[in-house]
């Protein structure tokens, strides 16, 4: 077969023409691939809230159950006895007593009070210019240790003490001052570290042989405001108390007018106007109100007392006879309380109820008529030396009496603890009657106070018993703990000192069973915190 060259060099060229289209294609015709994913489902996310944050769903916390009970209503009555130092009348018994004779002698008699559901004590600690605590302004008392300006040995602070063993007993204690009086004809020889040697410029001598200080002499009633500012600063005490000495009785000087002419020439010769008698009063008026203003800057919880002679003046109510305090001691006390200078007010109402010239109800009556402010009205008795067929029926009367008049804060002041340590008749009548189960003093709401928070408790049941345990509330204002038990269907009421912190309870009383607690915390004023409660099973 012969080869045909040229066929051959043909189709060598239409395949290699082929094959370069075929190439040139190839290369101008782009191929786009689509990448294929799974589709993701977002969150829905609210608009505030980054979308990185992750949001845990919440779940409820179920609410502490509270064990909700009605409380039976507290007591509440002003309990007190004045304990007077001045002679050595009530305390201490004798000058000569040593330090452990004294405190035997006071704890008595807080023991008496407190066992007999009395709740405060009027202490006196400044009976004339001097001092029953270790003062920074005044001498040590002569009716202390026998010796103007000697202190007790071994030593103690006796205001200190007091004030201690009340307040574990829950009695409130207030201080007594006189504010004017400088030397009682009782109270020994004048001496150097007398405030008679001391303050001579401001000082007069009165007939009976007692000294005064001068009301309107500014140096008195800076040194009084000195007085009564450090014994509220450095003592814990309750109230200060003022009686009714302020210019002294008539009968003092003899009847004649108070020795004043130096400071009287010079108040005329500055340009005063107001006559002898008015200026008296306002001297005295001046000094009430910058106690209770200074008493209340330093410690507001810090009460302010008076207990003036009971008389505003004869005819006050219509057919009071006696003597003037207006007149004739310038206290201008109707004033002191339609102005609202004072916590509580104590006219020393020292009649029968069925007086003629002084009866006991009326006078009370017309004293709250003027208490424009509502301050608390605590008369004082004369439960020593009423003048009555039965004292002790008498004063027990007067004590029921009061309460019924005074029925938004009632209670009195016992002139002295005497009439009650040398009459049992008296205490046992009282607590008896009138006193026969314990009592909170009336609050002070017209004084600002912080709201005591709600005790926490833990109730623990041991074989024979239930004990209470608690923690001190965040406010150490604590005046009391006041303790509510119920057996039954019977609540029963304790009142403990604010240094407890557990009470033991019998799981069985009268055959009845404890089945629940609860627990108020009182501040110094009265006021209450809210209860906290246990069921016992």
């Amino acid at each position: 077969m012969k080869f045909n060259y040229k066929s051959l060099l043909v189709m060598l060229s239409v395949v290699t023409l082929t094959f370069t289209a075929c190439s040139t294609n190839k290369s101008t015709k782009k191929v786009v691939y689509k990448k294929v994913s799974k589709p993701v489902t977002k969150p829905v996310v609210p608009r505030e809230t980054p979308s990185t944050t992750v949001t845990k769903p919440q779940v409820s916390q179920p609410k502490e159950e509270i064990f909700k009970v009605t409380l039976p209503e507290i007591n509440r009555e002003f309990r007190a006895a004045w304990v007077a130092t001045v002679a050595n009348i009530n305390w201490p018994s004798k000058r000569t007593l040593t330090t452990d004779q004294q405190k035997e002698e006071a704890i008595k008699i807080l023991d008496m009070l407190e066992s007999n559901n009395f709740n405060a004590v009027i202490f006196q600690v400044r009976p004339s210019g001097d001092a029953l605590y270790k003062s920074n302004y005044e001498p040590w008392s002569y009716f202390l240790t026998s010796e103007i300006g000697k202190s007790p040995y071994p030593f103690y602070d006796p205001l200190e003490f007091w004030v201690e063993e009340a307040h574990k007993r829950g009695l409130e204690l207030h201080v007594w001052l006189n504010p004017y009086r400088a030397h009682h004809s009782s109270g020994g020889s004048v001496t150097s570290q007398s405030m008679v040697k001391k303050a001579p410029e401001n000082v007069v001598r009165l007939k009976n042989g007692m000294y005064w200080f001068d009301p309107a002499d500014k140096r008195t009633q800076n040194h009084v405001s000195n007085v009564v500012k450090d014994i509220v600063s450095r003592y814990d005490i309750d109230g200060v108390h003022f009686d009714d000495y302020f210019y002294p009785y008539a009968s003092y000087n003899g009847g004649a007018d108070f020795p004043d002419n130096t400071s009287w020439n010079q108040y005329q010769k500055n340009g005063g106007k107001l006559a002898r008698a008015d200026w008296r009063r306002d001297n005295v008026n001046y000094i009430i109100e910058r106690i209770y203003r200074e008493i209340k800057a330093e410690k507001p919880h810090v009460k302010f007392g008076i207990s003036p002679f009971g008389i505003w003046k004869p005819g006050y109510p219509a057919g009071i006879t006696g003597s003037s305090q207006y007149d004739e001691l310038y206290a201008d006390a109707k004033l002191w309380l339609n102005k609202g200078w004072v916590d509580y007010f104590s006219p020393q109402l020292y009649w029968p109820i069925e007086s003629k010239g002084q009866p006991f109800p009326k006078l009370l009556e017309w004293w709250k008529s003027e208490n424009t402010h509502n301050r608390h009205l605590w008369p004082g008795l004369n439960t020593v030396e009423v003048k009555a067929a039965d004292r002790t029926t008498e004063i027990v009367n007067q004590v029921k009496i009061s309460n019924q008049i005074l029925d938004q804060h009632p209670g009195v002041i016992h002139w002295s603890i005497a009439g009650l340590t040398k009459n049992p008749s008296m205490l046992s009548s009282l607590k008896n009657g009138p006193y026969q189960s314990k009592a909170l003093i009336p609050k002070m709401n017209w004084i600002k106070a912080d709201k005591l928070s709600k005790p926490k408790i833990l109730v623990t049941n041991q074989p024979n018993d239930v004990v209470v345990n608690w923690k001190e509330s965040k406010s150490n204002n604590i005046s009391q703990w006041v303790l509510f038990t119920r057996y039954n269907e019977n609540w029963e009421t304790h009142f403990l000192n604010p240094n407890t912190t557990y009470h033991s309870l019998s799981k069985t009383k009268n055959g009845k069973k404890l089945n629940a607690v609860a627990l108020k915390a009182v501040d110094r004023l009265g006021n209450e915190s809210d209860y906290t409660a246990e069921k016992i099973n």
